[in-house]
């Protein structure tokens, strides 16, 4: 899939270990907004352990507009958070794009939409905390639906069997066969 973005095109490209550090770069740079905002979604800082597993099983990417690193998002194929529901789905993890490319994250979530379609998901699904109105919102806006909320432990952006509990929102988005 091609994408354009502000009369740039968008690349897509799946990162090795080699290339954590741009990824850790722009999803600190998105918690650090946050943050700035008292928005709770993240941590302040991102740890590599967090994202070491995804990247080592290819399901992170990095996304240029030009020659720059403008985001970064994890698809996978399965998220514990869903065990409830057994249907084929794509899941996005922390997508996140830099202030630079603000309105960069529609395109991610097409290009998510149209993977996961490809790979014969029926559904595309995401999550947020609870307190989050405003990301909350975004995602409506974008189609998806909301799936009801559930505890996760761990800090926000974490997921761990212990340590604070934290509610997140989860989101659907159906994918129908075209």
């Amino acid at each position: 899939m091609t994408a354009e973005w502000n009369g740039t095109e968008v690349v897509f490209r799946r990162v090795g270990v080699d290339r954590m550090d741009e990824v850790l770069s722009v999803l600190d740079e998105a918690a650090g907004w946050l943050h700035g905002r008292g928005i709770s979604q993240w941590p302040a800082r991102f740890e590599a352990v967090w994202v070491q597993d995804a990247i080592c099983r290819g399901e992170t990417w990095l996304v240029a507009t030009g020659d720059e690193v403008a985001g970064t998002v994890t698809l996978d194929w399965s998220d514990p958070l869903w065990a409830d529901h057994d249907d084929s789905a794509g899941y996005v993890h922390r997508m996140a794009v830099r202030r630079s490319a603000a309105g960069l994250g529609a395109r991610i979530l097409d290009w998510a939409a149209h993977a996961a379609r490809q790979r014969g998901a029926r559904s595309l699904r995401l999550d947020c905390v609870r307190s989050n109105a405003r990301l909350r919102a975004y995602y409506k806006a974008h189609g998806f639906a909301h799936r009801g909320d559930v505890p996760v432990g761990g800090a926000p952006g974490q997921r761990t069997q212990d340590g604070p509990v934290t509610w997140v929102s989860r989101y659907e988005l159906a994918l129908p066969r075209r």
